[in-house]
């Protein structure tokens, strides 16, 4: 039976409808218009490219959104004044800092000047404690857009053994805390993977749900794979292809070809879990909205 392409791109499509509506309904009842501020600092072009989408999803829904381009020599003094004059900014209910930021810039410091309340990226630690205890104010965007991707493609991770591959701060680690929680559409077992861990494969093939978020371009291997799981790769790497015109293709952490012949279904990259990410965050923007009007 052929491999089921779990198409973020559709999805995200569906939700960027809902937050639309969402917003039209805030503003007739309390006259508030979502606003998303987004900062990016130096000159790393893949940001860019994330930030322009996230602009333009914005647009869709109805999100106002002004991004703040600041040169790569910018003191961290500089960009945590910009913090602290959109954190008072009423206008504006989310405040997007994008990582990665220059290596001379401390990103937890930065993180840590946001106003927790317009943190819609929910890296705060305030927000991440929330997350902890199991009533998060937002999660953050790339693990609520993987939830929300199992669920609308039929995929609960209800009693499922999810295997997350990755322990960053901004997927691996937030994704298992929501995944573990006792909580419709959570209440999974999950076990957490890394690079420190031995024999990964024997642990990825116990998996019925693997996420992979590792940062390195094919690291799932179908011999790592169980027949029939789900696969969802998060990974977004730069490979050389001199055959195409831009020099490079963008490949996941996932040997795609060959796993799609041992999973039942699989996310594509990309098409997959980035259109979502950039869905969540503008859900997110419209709930920190609602929260200011004292709705959500």
């Amino acid at each position: 039976m052929p491999v089921r392409l779990l198409n973020g791109t559709e999805i995200a499509r569906a939700l960027r409808q809902e937050v639309a509506l969402g917003v039209k309904e805030l503003h007739q009842r309390h006259g508030v218009t979502p606003g998303l501020a987004a900062i990016l600092t130096g000159d790393n072009t893949a940001s860019a490219t994330y930030v322009r989408n996230k602009e333009r999803a914005c647009q869709e829904a109805g999100v106002l959104t002004q991004t703040f381009h600041l040169p790569q020599e910018t003191t961290e003094r500089e960009l945590c004044a910009l913090v602290e004059r959109l954190n008072q900014d009423n206008r504006l209910h989310g405040i997007l800092v994008q990582l990665p930021l220059p290596p001379h810039l401390d990103p937890q410091r930065v993180i840590a000047a946001l106003s927790p309340e317009k943190d819609v990226d929910a890296l705060h630690p305030v927000n991440s404690g929330l997350l902890a205890q199991g009533r998060p104010r937002f999660v953050p965007c790339t693990p609520a857009g993987i939830q929300h991707l199992l669920l609308r493609s039929g995929y609960s991770p209800e009693w499922k053994h999810v295997v997350v591959c990755g322990r960053s701060d901004i997927v691996g680690k937030p994704l298992a805390l929501l995944l573990m929680q006792k909580a419709p559409g959570a209440n999974a077992t999950v076990t957490v993977c890394h690079t420190g861990t031995r024999d990964l494969g024997s642990i990825t093939r116990q998996a019925d749900i693997l996420v992979a978020a590792m940062g390195s371009p094919g690291a799932i291997t179908a011999d790592m794979v169980k027949e029939g799981a789900v696969v969802i790769d998060v990974g977004m790497n730069r490979v050389e292809d001199a055959f195409n015109k831009r020099g490079y293709r963008l490949v996941g952490d996932v040997a795609f070809e060959e796993v799609s012949r041992k999973a039942e279904a699989i996310t594509p990259v990309p098409g997959g879990v980035g259109p979502m990410t950039v869905a969540m965050l503008v859900r997110n923007t419209l709930m920190a909205a609602q929260h200011s009007v004292g709705q959500a």
